[in-house]
């Protein structure tokens, strides 16, 4: 049962797939190309992450992969204000059709100057409008520098994903 991990280009999808791969920061800059798998072994699951790169011409793949997955791990850049509608109407047209999927949102880059914190996150992807009948979260990350310990907003994250991945199985 894979993990789907998606989000626009340039959102951090990669350093974090890294950082929660090896509890330490490696800030990753190419881009995806195409698709970047990994499994995290834990205590109690194996969890295996499929990215798929956010780049326009690979968004058409995302849709394919949405039914087979337990979870949809979403990605957004809280440093880029421009682009946030954009990752909001992807969002809800990607969970439309399909309302038991567990959603974890990060909100990446809570390290940046003008990042938005959550609450606005919240508010600019609309996520009270995605419904109850959903398990949805919403955590802050960031991936700090190059070797260090991951922050504890990633510790989170790891371990809500880990908890998801018990309760579906």
């Amino acid at each position: 049962q894979q993990i789907l991990v998606l989000g626009l280009d340039g959102a951090g999808k990669t350093s974090i797939l890294h950082s929660l791969a090896t509890n330490h920061v490696k800030r990753s800059v190419a881009p995806t190309e195409g698709f970047n798998a990994i499994c995290i072994n834990t205590e109690d699951c194996q969890m295996e992450f499929l990215e798929i790169g956010g780049s326009e011409s690979l968004r058409s793949y995302w849709k394919m992969y949405l039914p087979k997955v337990l979870l949809l791990v979403y990605v957004v850049d809280s440093a880029d204000h421009a682009r946030l509608p954009m990752a909001k109407q992807l969002l809800h047209q990607l969970i439309q059709n399909n309302s038991t999927l567990p959603v974890v949102v990060l909100a990446n880059k809570q390290d940046l100057e003008g990042a938005y914190c959550i609450t606005d996150i919240h508010d600019a992807l609309a996520l009270s409008d995605i419904g109850d009948e959903r398990k949805m979260f919403l955590i802050g990350t960031h991936v700090a520098e190059d070797g260090s310990e991951i922050s504890s907003g990633m510790k989170d994250a790891k371990e809500l994903i880990g908890q998801l991945v018990l309760e579906s199985q």
